[in-house]
């Protein structure tokens, strides 16, 4: 059985960093280091040595603290084999389906290319929590900027796969936007009426709207759910594909 806490702050201006802290082993993993003085920070919280970044993409964002964090640690850094060359101190590298321990839990690497070609999942099996980067968000998803609409919802639909009561952290704090977007899209949907009523709440309060669940955003993320008669009536697209229902939600969210 796994022995997982998990510490989630905020970063940046609107990202997300997590601790991921094995008491039984004492190993700490960092999920992306956004910026090296917010993770020193909740290492300074929490009390917990880094011995770990898992890496999710190469973007600037996500990988700015790694460096520092790197030379003050000796930390094992983990990413992408795809990525190899953009982020140059990886330890080790990893692909889809590959598998690793991390203390008392397991670690599945999931290939989930569309936002970058290279962009990676971290699923922590026994703990049933993802760690999505920009694929997966609250109500949303990431920009396509390497791959194409095809690709991503491929990726979306591995992650539909895991089960409905996974966890799942994501790299930014989009969900109210991305909610109001969805209602645009589905605006019968009952449940994410509800959801977004908390978010809303959740947000005047100034807290965060993660973690959110795969069963939260298969019932209420559009993004997740292209085959939905609803939204394809919604969209005047009954008989298109999935593929070609997802696309059109991206390309509509990108110029909202």
């Amino acid at each position: 059985m796994a022995n997982l806490q998990f510490y989630q702050f905020p970063c940046r201006d609107d990202n997300y960093g997590v601790l991921v802290h094995d008491s039984q082993s004492g190993l700490c993993a960092s999920i992306d280091a956004p910026d090296e003085g917010a993770v020193l920070a909740a290492l300074d919280e929490t009390g917990w040595q880094l011995s770990h970044i898992l890496v999710t993409h190469w973007h600037f964002d996500h990988v700015e603290g790694i460096p520092g964090l790197k030379a003050r640690f000796q930390c094992h850094v983990v990413g992408s084999a795809h990525e190899a060359e953009k982020i140059k101190e990886l330890d080790k590298t990893v692909g889809d389906g590959d598998e690793f321990q991390f203390g008392s839990d397991r670690v599945r690497v999931i290939s989930t290319p569309g936002h970058t070609l290279g962009m990676l999942n971290f699923y922590f099996v026994d703990s049933k929590t993802l760690f999505t980067g920009d694929t997966l968000f609250a109500l949303g998803c990431g920009r396509i900027f390497e791959g194409d609409g095809a690709m991503m919802w491929n990726s979306m639909q591995k992650l539909a796969e895991l089960p409905r009561e996974t966890a799942v952290y994501c790299g930014h704090e989009y969900t109210l936007a991305n909610g109001r977007f969805a209602l645009g899209v589905d605006p019968e949907n009952g449940k994410l009426q509800a959801r977004m009523e908390v978010i809303e709440a959740l947000r005047k309060a100034d807290k965060p709207t993660l973690p959110t669940t795969i069963g939260e955003e298969l019932d209420t993320n559009p993004f997740m759910r292209a085959g939905n008669r609803a939204i394809r009536e919604n969209l005047g697209m009954a008989d298109a594909s999935d593929e070609d229902v997802f696309t059109e939600i991206r390309a509509r969210k990108d110029s909202s």
